[in-house]
This record gives structure tokens, sequence and C-alpha cells, in this order.
């Protein structure tokens, strides 16, 4: 029986694990954890998140990471059935206790009959007798594995630095000033916490941020940040009102402690199951540990915060995926070996799941003989597999998390009466989901 070998278990390597044991065929997963951690991780098991809410919102007919969610359960995904089994209230978010998810993942893949460990730390490229290959050791390939894959795609490789919020423990937090509420009340009014400013406390906190000691880089090392997670104090450095747009912004809540609406608010969201650690929304940052508790702690409600986990920042490294890989994410200049998760471009843990099954299928595809379906544009799975492999603007090719800009446009429908009617806002967006469904399950019927 054909044996596929996958580096790496982040969320890409376990779901394209499942996929293909799921088929039938032996699977090996090379994990250099516990021998050896990347700067960012800490838990042992497979599937390890950063932080609670990472799989963010859940709806499918109105939001594009919701519609991958149900095009992913749909498909069989493991990391799927994982989170919904240990998801913990987040309004219309799918957030989940982080390690009881990745213990939940390590359990299913490491019971399953036709998955073996092999907790080693591959460092070359694996050569042509190792039959097939997919490597998913993700944004934060270990420098000897990234080296020997750069070597071979001839540096044709991007960069970037990606930040993570801190955490607290939520009984340290102040209710004197702090209250529940979810920005317009959507969800459980439990789901976040918040802590208000006034004008004075937010320009004084802004001015702090502006003047914390920073986590240095080395000379030769070039920060280019993602956009999505830009570092608290990056976004403060492009002016002073940048945080009360942005993840600092008070609409949609009503202070209970005060007739006086806030200028800005803070928001903590749960970070575990037992809702005992809350993550600051949006406070990803490279400020050093004692700045982070200095600045952080002049927040309202926060003044006493116990720190979890402090914020950090980690370089992660891509591939340029439309130059170097083919339709099904193999490497050109070496069939046997394919690519999946966020090392190929992609954004977010729930499109680098989504790529993984991807490669799961294509790798089930190859062993069976047969040829591999793409699944249609229209449909999650197929705008970000394409965004991937298009090389029609190689150019601008960056990471990208799933959005419905993407997507084939929908401009508008034909009425009953013959006139065509344009589509605009949230019947827009049900639209593209609504479409993306009706062709998720045309392509899971027939591949």
């Amino acid at each position: 029986m054909k044996t596929v070998h996958i580096i790496g278990a982040g969320l890409a390597g376990s779901e394209a694990a499942w996929q293909i044991a799921q088929a039938g065929i032996n699977v090996i997963i090379h994990e250099m954890k516990p021998k050896r951690f990347s700067p960012a991780h800490k838990n042992p098991d497979c599937a390890e998140l950063v932080c609670s809410n990472s799989l963010r919102s859940d709806d499918f007919e109105h939001n594009a990471v919701g519609l991958l969610h149900e095009e992913l359960r749909r498909a069989g995904s493991l990391i799927m059935a994982c989170a919904d089994e240990t998801k913990v209230p987040a309004g219309g978010a799918l957030a989940v206790d982080r390690d009881g998810f990745a213990r939940l993942v390590t359990q299913k893949l490491s019971s399953h009959p036709l998955i073996q460990f092999s907790h080693e730390e591959i460092t070359t490229l694996p050569d042509e007798s190792w039959g097939d290959v997919i490597i998913a050791t993700g944004p934060l390939t270990s420098e000897s594995l990234a080296h020997a894959i750069l070597d071979e795609v001839n540096e044709q490789s991007l960069s970037f630095y990606d930040a993570i919020a801190p955490v607290v423990y939520k009984d340290s937090i102040n209710f004197d000033k702090a209250w529940y509420q979810s920005r317009y009340d959507k969800g459980d009014k439990f789901d976040y916490i918040n802590c208000p400013l006034s004008k004075e406390e937010y320009y004084h906190f802004v001015e702090e941020l502006l003047k914390a000691e920073k986590a240095e880089f080395h000379d030769w090392e070039k920060v280019n940040y993602f956009d999505g997670c830009l570092p608290i104090e990056v976004m403060a450095e492009r002016g002073i009102e940048t945080l009360v747009f942005g993840p600092m912004k008070p609409v949609g809540l009503t202070n209970p402690h005060s007739s006086e609406k806030p200028y800005a608010v803070v928001q903590l969201r749960q970070d575990n199951k037992e809702d005992t650690l809350r993550n600051i929304v949006g406070f990803q940052t490279k400020m050093k540990y004692g700045e982070q508790k200095r600045i952080f702690q002049m927040i309202p409600g926060l003044e006493n915060a116990e720190f979890a986990r402090f914020g950090g920042i980690h370089k992660n490294t891509f591939i340029k995926s439309p130059i170097l890989l083919d339709s099904t994410l193999r490497l050109k200049s070496k069939p046997y070996i394919s690519f999946a998760g966020q090392i190929t471009g992609c954004e977010g843990y729930v499109e680098s799941t989504a790529i993984g099954l991807l490669a799961g299928y294509f790798a089930v595809c190859r062993a069976q003989g047969k040829e591999a379906l793409l699944p249609p544009q229209t449909t999650a799975l197929g705008a970000m597999l394409n965004h991937l492999i298009d090389d029609t603007d190689i150019e601008n090719f960056q990471p990208m998390n799933i959005n419905f800009g993407i997507f084939p446009t929908i401009k508008g429908e034909t009425t009953a009466n013959g006139k065509f009617k344009k589509l605009k806002g949230m019947d827009r967006k049900e639209a593209y989901c609504k479409r993306a469904l009706d062709d998720i399950k045309t392509w899971l019927e027939n591949k």
C-alpha cells in the first residue's frame, strides 16, 4: 500500500493527514514537536492555535470565512469537527478552547489505524524515494528546512512578521470600570468584556504606545507586516485616531457605569472553555514584556491585570506559489513534493485548513490513479486555491485571507419580469454564499 509523508502537524498537515487516511491510504506525519518548538508555539499537541478566536465568523450566509467553515464541514473536515466540539461562546464567531481543541485533534490522529507519527525535525528536502510528500510546516518553518526550500526555489519567497495579542486572567479585571457586552448586543452578552477610555486617557495611551520599547530586529531583516495582523503600536503610528476606527472603536456599546459615552473601548474575548482567560482583541504587539504590562495596565479596568501570556512577534515565511506550484499544489521542479497551509501564501487558520484539505484530496487522487477535480472558483475552497495558483499578477502576490474580493464577481440578478437588479450589501454577500454552497454540493458529489 502507498504511503504519503506529511511534514508538519499544524492545521494544514493535520487536515491533510485525516483526508488521506480516511480514504484508506497510509500516512506518516513528521512533526518536530515536542523535541523542538518554534518561537511562537508551546503546546506539544497537533494543530496548536495562537489565539482563541482564530476561526473567526461562523456566518455562512453572509460572510466569506463562515462560508469556508461550512464548505469544510460538508467536505468532512477534521479541524472543523474538532472546533465545533470544543467551541466557547464568542457571539457570531467560532472560538475554541485552544488546548482542548489541539488535544482532540491529536487524539483523533493518533488513534487512526492508518496514521503514524515520527517525532523528528526534517532539515532537508526529501528525495524521490520517499514517494508522495506534503510540506505543511506553516509560516514558522524551521530554519534548516526553510533554507533547503529556498535553495530549491531560487529564493523566490516572501516574508512578513506576525504578532500575537496578550492574554489576561479574567478575575484580575476590575468590573467597577469594565462591563460585559457584545457589540450591538450580538450573541451572548458575556462574550466580550469592555474597558472604556475617555479622550484624555486614550490620547495618553497612544502617546505611551509610541514611546514604548519594541522588540529589536537584526540588521539584515526587512520588516514587512501583513495588514490583517498589524501590531497595535504600528497601527498607532499611522495617526492618533487610527485605533478608534480599528480595534478600539467605541460603537455599538453602552457603558453601564457612566452616562458619558467612551471615546475608545478595549474589548477582551474569551480565551478558554472555563472562561478564566481573556484575550485583548486586536492588541497583537511587538513591545517588550515590561512595556506591555506598564502600558496595558493604563487601560481602565486593567490597572491590576495579571497576564497569562504577553504578546509576541515572530517571522513568517511563504513561497511564491503562483510561480512554483501547479494546480494541485505540487512543486513544479519536484512534482512528488506538494505544499499546504500558510507556507503557500494563504493567510489564517481556516484558510490553512482549507488548503490542507485540498492537498490531502489531491494526494488521494494521485494514489488512486485518478484525475483531480478542482473545486469551482465560485466556492470558497476554489477561490482560495485559485489565489495560490493564478499566475496573472505574480508581482503583487501577497498572503490573503478568504474574502469575496477573490471570488468571481456577482453584480446582480435577473428578476422574474426580466429586469436586471443590482445587488448590494448583505444581498450581494448572500448571493455569493448561495452560489458557493450550490456549487460545492455539486463538486463534492462528483470528486
